[in-house]
């Protein structure tokens, strides 16, 4: 284990699918939400309100052995039906899970979706917010606010640094190729300016958007799917 070693925390909506991590050793992760490839060692769980009195809280991780894609009709054949069934999932291969003590904690009830993060600050962690970087906060400040306008953009994390030119990151899909916003200056990226107002970075991105013909209107999985 090594302070650098990434950590994606993904989000488990249904017993099952914890049964599956916990028995079975395998989770599966949506491959339009990675569409880069799939890059950690270790994954993490946060248990939503399906779990009662854990619900809101990261308690297990196992250790990642091996990755692999797969439709979902194969790896669910029992929900065969699903209106996923033919798209490519991975199917991240565990170790056995361990418990995460204590748990870390959501007391501000922040959205959680996948995250990367670094092993020093999985097991520093306390609450949610630990798991992020200065930098990351502000990107995902960005996120939200380019989510609240309908335009949905792809993070990269700091963790992923060494994978992507410019980490942390944003990337939106546009109709005449790609946005990219980064907290790092790149020739053609749009510069995060943590001292500009949030406003006046938005406006850049929109703009740079716009001049590539619009953002393209994806359907993407979600975390439960």
């Amino acid at each position: 284990m090594y302070p650098e070693e990434r950590v994606l925390v993904g989000v488990i909506n249904r017993k099952r699918d914890l049964d599956h991590a916990r028995d079975n050793h395998w989770y599966r992760v949506p491959q339009q939400r990675m569409p880069r490839g799939f890059h950690a060692e270790y994954v993490a769980f946060f248990l939503s309100r399906a779990f009662k009195e854990r619900n809101g809280a990261i308690h297990y991780f196992a250790e990642v052995s091996g990755v692999e894609l797969a439709y979902r009709k194969d790896l669910l054949p029992k929900e065969a039906d699903h209106k996923r069934a033919d798209e490519v999932y991975y199917r991240v291969a565990l170790g056995p899970l361990t418990e995460k003590m204590p748990p870390i904690t959501n007391p501000t009830k922040r959205p959680v979706a996948f995250i990367y993060t670094t092993w020093d600050r999985f097991v520093a962690a306390h609450e949610i917010r630990d798991l992020y970087s200065r930098n990351d906060y502000y990107v995902d400040r960005i996120y939200h606010a380019l989510r609240n306008r309908g335009i949905r953009a792809d993070r990269i994390w700091e963790a992923e640094k060494g994978i992507f030119e410019f980490a942390p990151q944003l990337r939106i899909l546009c109709e005449r190729g790609e946005v990219v916003a980064s907290t790092e200056r790149g020739a053609d990226a749009v510069y995060l300016d943590q001292q500009q107002q949030e406003d006046e970075v938005l406006t850049a991105i929109l703009a740079k958007i716009a001049a590539q013909g619009g953002p393209v209107m994806i359907n993407i999985p979600s975390e439960s799917d």
